[in-house]
């Protein structure tokens, strides 16, 4: 049976967290019963913080910008209380069964538990190319392009079996799918079929070392598209590293996952005054842990 086109691309969206779920990521919520993240004098000297992201109201509480949504219809989230929003000063804002949600950019002043605003919202910061190509392949394109080996084992159970005996080695890295080799992924409207074809996706897969015999091992079960590259750290490595920074950052901490594609851990903060990216980077090494501060500091 093939996959749905909403499986496929949430299979994509998924694999590289997989080890975050397995791990349990921890998500402060509106109703989180913890205390409220603090903060030791943010916002008293009037510092100004931005940040962009969606910004929700429901029966449940009032405005917030939201740590992470949850994709049910309403929206669902919970996160930064905003003090002094107005939805009439927020264009382009949706609603449904009671919640009201939008995507802007926000200014205010911080006091530990709430943002402040001092300027109305603005549009939404769009991403940058760090985020374009999060799924690239790394491997070179091989001549001819990217070409079905094995069509009797190009399948949807297929490709499940090679995930399946990929995660299981020791020194996995990660998993993820690139779909970028599908005509059909830049055509409006999309077409279910097309995009649900496994001969067009290439299936890319980390290890730390012996990448000649874990990829002859997945060629055994797998004959689509396949990239095996080297991973900087196993998940299992970053699985720990994780348990330790999630313990030092404690309750200031908003969510945390493993990024499989990129290898690292991301921790999520309302904001870094205690100095954990410096902290980590120290540690760790650069960017093996990226602290994700929502509120940053505006000039001037």
């Amino acid at each position: 049976m093939r996959l749905t086109i909403v499986r496929i691309v949430a299979l994509a969206l998924a694999l590289f967290l997989a080890a975050a779920c397995d791990g349990g990521d921890e998500v402060v919520s509106s109703d989180d019963p913890r205390p409220s993240q603090t903060s030791s004098g943010a916002g008293a000297d009037g510092t100004r913080y931005a940040a962009t992201g969606t910004v929700l109201e429901s029966p449940q509480h009032g405005p917030q910008l939201c740590s992470e949504v949850e994709e049910s219809y309403p929206p669902q989230c919970g996160g930064l209380d905003i003090i002094g929003w107005d939805w009439d000063a927020a264009p382009g804002a949706e609603s449904a069964s009671g919640t009201t949600w939008g995507e802007y950019t926000v200014v205010g002043t911080w006091d530990g538990e709430a943002l402040t605003l001092t300027e109305p919202p603005g549009e939404p910061e769009r991403r940058g190319p760090d985020d374009a190509d999060r799924f690239a392949t790394p491997c070179p394109e091989p001549d001819g392009g990217w070409q079905v080996v094995d069509p009797a084992t190009a399948t949807d159970e297929a490709m499940q079996a090679a995930i399946d005996h990929a995660r299981a080695q020791p020194d996995i890295g990660g998993v993820w799918l690139d779909q970028s080799i599908n005509p059909a992924a830049r055509e409006e409207p999309i077409d279910e079929g097309a995009m649900n074809d496994p001969t067009r996706v290439v299936l890319n897969v980390t290890f730390t070392g012996d990448l000649e015999r874990h990829e002859a091992d997945l060629r055994q079960r797998w004959g689509g598209p396949l990239c095996v590259s080297e991973a900087p750290a196993s998940i299992a490595d970053l699985e720990a590293i994780r348990e330790e920074v999630q313990a030092e950052v404690g309750e200031r901490m908003t969510y945390s996952s493993v990024d499989e594609v990129r290898g690292r851990i991301e921790i999520g903060v309302h904001i870094d005054d205690q100095g954990f990216q410096a902290r980590f980077d120290e540690r760790y090494g650069e960017s093996v842990v990226v602290v994700g501060a929502t509120l940053r500091p505006v000039a001037g």
